[in-house]
């Protein structure tokens, strides 16, 4: 039993930790948000598509998009058109403390998380190979416990990732080095969109 929250503990943070799309899009947003609050539809939204394709890769539901080449190449495509939109918003953003132009509404930051979230091909895949797999060794109890500290450790990241991202934006009082870092978090988002690209040329030829 205690192993098996180990395994998923450490698994899920060996996966959540490394800069990618998701994590610079959160903590961006806290970043850009004078209050921690109007993070939360960003951390909720996260949070529920992180816990949706855990629990599918742990049924085994989600085996289904590596065994359909084509379901593959439609979800690599929509996700890079999203991520390309992304990078474009991202760039042109300001912080709240630059009144002249507002930060991402609510309503925008669900759409992009959940497009960096279900939309982005290498979490997607990451989850079925690496946290579906694990997840086939356990049984019974063993396999809940797994399961829920794997999803624990995603909302606790996301949660922090806004917070730094809060303190940050907290330290920088002018908004100018929030600009600059909306400046990399648009480059990050690019250049993992140019990775996705490669992958959709590899799909066709």
């Amino acid at each position: 039993m205690v192993a098996a929250f180990l395994h998923g503990l450490l698994l899920a943070l060996g996966l959540i930790l490394p800069l990618g799309a998701q994590n610079v899009f959160i903590f961006n947003q806290g970043a850009n948000h004078k209050q921690i609050r109007k993070t939360i539809p960003v951390i909720i939204t996260a949070g529920l598509c992180d816990t949706l394709l855990i629990l599918l890769a742990v049924l085994g539901v989600s085996l289904v998009l590596l065994s359909l080449p084509v379901l593959q190449l439609v979800v690599y495509i929509i996700g890079f058109i999203f991520l390309i939109y992304m990078g474009i918003v991202l760039w042109k953003e300001k912080p709240q403390s630059l009144e002249y132009q507002p930060s991402m509404s609510a309503k925008k930051q669900v759409g992009f998380a959940i497009s960096v979230s279900l939309l982005n091909p290498h979490a997607i895949m990451d989850t079925i190979g690496v946290i579906g797999t694990s997840a086939s060794v356990y049984e019974g109890l063993d396999k809940f416990i797994f399961t829920a500290s794997t999803i624990l450790i995603s909302w606790l990241w996301f949660v922090l990732l806004a917070i730094l991202g809060k303190t940050v934006g907290t330290v920088d009082k002018t908004g100018k080095w929030i600009i600059y870092l909306n400046k990399i978090s648009s480059i990050v988002i690019f250049i993992v969109a140019l990775i996705i690209l490669k992958n959709i040329l590899t799909l066709i030829f």
